[in-house]
């Protein structure tokens, strides 16, 4: 899962366009457990992480 799209994902980018969108809120609710995203966060560095983690309110990556 190292090779995660996640930064381009147009999954996410429904998220980023309308958040409270029927798909917005699938991709947020989908990132939560999803394999992929846990492997994209934990590849970024310390910073990179926490912007994402702050931009996407996902406290389980602040840490």
């Amino acid at each position: 899962m190292a090779d995660a799209n996640c930064a381009e994902c147009a999954f996410r980018a429904k998220y980023d366009a309308k958040p409270k969108s029927f798909l917005g809120r699938l991709w947020r609710w989908h990132a939560n457990w999803c394999p992929g995203w846990k492997s994209f966060m934990e590849s970024l560095d310390k910073d990179e992480r926490k912007a994402w983690a702050e931009k996407y309110q996902m406290k389980k990556y602040l840490a």
